[in-house]
Formats: C-alpha cells, structure tokens, sequence
C-alpha cells in the first residue's frame, strides 16, 4: 500500500514542506542580517526627531532592527526635555522642517551646548534647495540626507560619523595653551596670528587657524582626512574632503613652506598629512 492515498497528495504534501523550508531559510537569513547588523553598529545610541509620525515608527524601527538604542521624539521640546533625562546619545537624526523650535536653531544649540556639542548630528531635509544644506552644514551639522531617502543609506551615513568622530586621537595638548612654538614659528591662539622667528606677523583666516591647530595638537601624528574634516566640526569654518589638500597647501605658504618639498607639514601618500616639528606650548 502506498504511503501517500494518491499523487495529488504527494504534491500537496512536497509543496506544504517546500514551503515550510523556504519560511525557515527566510527566517534564518533574517536573524544573520541582525546579527551583522549588531556586529557592525553594536548598541549605538541614536536619537530621532522627525515630526512625522509614520517616518519617525519607521525609522525607530529599522534602527532598533539593525541593533541600535532608539529613541525617537516629534519636536525639539522632546529632544531637550530627553536630553535633560538622559545625554548618552551617540548621534541625532534631525529633521529640519519641525513644528516650533525648527531643526536649525536646535543644530546650532547643539554645537553651542558644552554638554551636547561633542554629539554627531545628521539633518533629514524635504527641501532642494543647495542653500539650506549648506545652512545646517554651517550651523554644525555632520552631515545631510535629502527626503525622500533609503533608510539603508542613512544606517550608513550613521556608521560613516560615528567612524569619523571616534577616529580622531585624544588630544595630548593641554586645552588653555595659549601660544604654539614650531619650526621658528610662533603661533597666538586668542589673535589667530602666526609670527615668524624674523618677527613678521601673518593674519591667518578661520579656516587656516584650524587646519593649523589641528596639527599642533597632534605633532608629528600622521592625520587622515576624516580625522581633519572631524577638526571642523561645530566650527565657525566647514570643510569638505575634496577642499582639505587645498586649505593644507594654503597653511603651507603662510608657513613658507615648499608644497614641492615641503618640511613642516609632509604629505603621507595614501594616509594623510604629517606635522613633522617639536612644538612647545604655553
């Protein structure tokens, strides 16, 4: 006697386990796309302030989904008042077009706030217009993604920051240094102004003083350029990494220092730059 009463339960039987099967696999691939998500993000404390509820559940969700801490408020009252309760945030999601406080004032507060200036912020945007990056970008934001967006570029944007903020070394000079001496030069931090050992004065612009300080505080440290993009934030000059070899080459000739063979400040092929100099401070 067969085992199956006719062929039509034979198919009927193969196709229940083919389908039994297939809902495992699906389920198993699942659980290792968590696990990699765990692995690579591991509990990174994000926070979300999107006004929008169905975006802000979505974007709670598929956070919590690749093995981030969420918490996610609809307006800036929401993020100060969470804020007050708890500051261990590792980045913020902002949107922009917020009812009330809108996301610029929050970003620039942010920056401002000794308590949350060291805090990675990524701004959401509806609007095209190229100004209003440029605004948040200003106002201390660590970078933008315009709306409509793929929820997997922002996990990687997210992934991008925290990399960038964390690659950056401590700092082993002392924070109140006022006056850097190196290579002859002497450098006043309060004036912004560089004199040289002949005595002559040399104004630099904001984005020269930071580029240059950046490598006072680690001499003879090779520097990356996520490392130097990570100088500028919450600055009043920004940076972008297309404009870093060239804010150096302008350093240089304030330093007199040959781009063609230069002694100061050396390019490290494939790594970054170098300040190659005993700097003493005061």
């Amino acid at each position: 006697m067969s085992y199956f009463a006719s062929p039509v339960t034979f198919v009927s039987y193969f196709f229940s386990w083919i389908f039994v099967a297939f809902m495992c696999f699906i389920q198993q691939m699942d659980n290792h796309a968590l696990v990699r998500g765990v692995m690579m993000v591991g509990a990174d404390r994000i926070m979300v302030v999107e006004d929008d509820e169905e975006t802000r559940e979505l974007l709670q969700k598929y956070l919590q989904d690749n093995g981030c801490i969420v918490r996610a408020v609809a307006d800036g009252y929401g993020l100060w008042s969470a804020l007050e309760q708890d500051n261990g945030v590792d980045v913020i999601i902002l949107d922009l077009m917020l009812p009330g406080e809108d996301g610029l004032t929050i970003c620039k507060r942010l920056s401002l706030d000794t308590a949350t200036m060291a805090i990675p912020v990524i701004i959401l945007t509806a609007r095209s217009e190229e100004t209003d990056r440029i605004i948040g970008l200003e106002m201390g934001a660590d970078d933008y993604l315009p709306k409509p967006f793929n929820p997997r570029e922002l996990l990687a944007r997210i992934r991008s920051v925290l990399r960038r903020s964390r690659a950056m070394p401590r700092e082993d000079t002392p924070k109140e240094a006022q006056q850097y001496k190196f290579a002859g030069w002497t450098l006043d931090v309060k004036a912004q102004r560089l004199t040289s050992k002949e005595s002559v004065d040399v104004t630099l612009t904001s984005g020269e003083f930071i580029m240059l300080m950046t490598f006072l505080k680690h001499p003879n440290e090779v520097l990356n350029r996520d490392q130097i993009m990570e100088a500028y934030r919450n600055r009043e000059s920004s940076i972008f990494e297309r404009s870093i070899d060239v804010q150096v080459g302008r350093v240089r000739r304030r330093l007199q220092d040959d781009p063609k063979d230069p002694k100061i400040i050396k390019t490290v092929w494939g790594k970054g730059y170098i300040l190659e100099s005993r700097v003493e401070r005061s």
